[in-house]
């Protein structure tokens, strides 16, 4: 079972469920790709994942425009239109009955003739993957918090690896989960190249001092969806909100601190390297996960689906 900010309760109907393959709806236990696909030989595609509320997806728009951006810079052609991507996230929830769930959409490059790197050995079209599963984020988790621990692994210099492209290789930030785990947290927080404070491995980081939100300048992390959501919600609720460079020592001095993510929102973080800040979470956090709960009502009311 998943730990940290994607902890969730399990779920029996995920074991039923109908996974989109291609636009082919194919029931879980026989779902699968070739293992001459880019995806699983070599991690090589882009990834969204997307909350579903009410019926409708949240800030879909948000995330398609990522994964077209990824997909872009790294010259995947998804081949299939924006229009057509979204009637089949709409069919996979609908052929699973799904009012609220979360999406894992995935495209890697395709298949290959041969196991080997070089995209011109690419013999079909994009896979596009859209798993659709019963989850909720733990009431427990978004309330009482999760623990970090600040572990050796950095983010990665833009020229060795953007950090912020969301692809499927994922391996730095398992290696720093990994250690966090062995240190008994729930999570990694990770250090840029520099040694400035920069985000965790699958959610975003923030602190919070004097009333002010404080969050990484955004060179070395994925352009969050939910970070930037709070970020405006900071901005249109009068909250002083600064994207800067800071080291742990403003860390571990800070009056709360928490971690925003697709899946589970706004996170307080309670206990960083042994400090605890906060016994659950504090007020801001708790005023923040408010202010983020109507924005989704709003989105998912100006959202209108095909």
């Amino acid at each position: 079972m998943a730990q940290g900010t994607h902890d969730f309760a399990p779920d029996p109907r995920n074991d039923e469920i109908l996974i989109n393959i291609n636009g082919k709806l194919v029931p879980r236990a026989h779902a699968g790709i070739s293992v001459f696909d880019s995806g699983f030989m070599l991690g090589d595609g882009v990834w969204e994942g997307i909350r579903v509320h009410k019926g409708k997806m949240a800030f879909l728009d948000a995330h398609l425009d990522r994964l077209e951006e990824g997909a872009k810079a790294i010259v995947i052609e998804i081949r299939i239109s924006r229009e057509e991507l979204t009637q089949r996230l709409y069919e996979t929830i609908d052929a699973n009955t799904m009012d609220a769930c979360h999406i894992r959409l995935m495209v890697t490059r395709g298949i290959r003739s041969t196991p080997y790197q070089d995209p011109r050995t690419i013999i079909s079209p994009a896979t596009i993957v859209i798993i659709a599963e019963h989850k909720e984020p733990l009431p427990k988790t978004v309330e009482e918090g999760i623990s970090l621990f600040t572990v050796h692994v950095r983010r990665g210099d833009p020229a060795v690896q953007d950090p912020k492209l969301n692809s499927h290789s994922k391996l730095n930030c398992i290696t720093a989960c990994i250690h966090a785990i062995r240190a008994g947290a729930d999570e990694a927080l990770m250090l840029d190249p520099h040694g400035f404070v920069a985000t965790c491995n699958s959610t975003h980081f923030f602190i919070v001092r004097g009333g002010e939100v404080w969050t990484s300048s955004g060179d070395y992390c994925l352009g969050g969806i939910t970070r930037g959501n709070v970020i405006r919600l900071c901005r249109e609720n009068g909250i002083p909100v600064f994207e800067k460079n800071f080291s742990l020592t403003d860390v571990y001095g800070a009056d709360e601190a928490f971690v925003t993510g697709t899946f589970a929102g706004v996170v307080p973080a309670h206990t960083i390297d042994g400090r605890i800040l906060t016994q659950g979470r504090g007020p801001m956090v708790e005023r923040l996960q408010g202010l983020y709960k109507a924005l989704i009502e709003q989105d998912i009311a100006e959202h209108k689906r095909p």
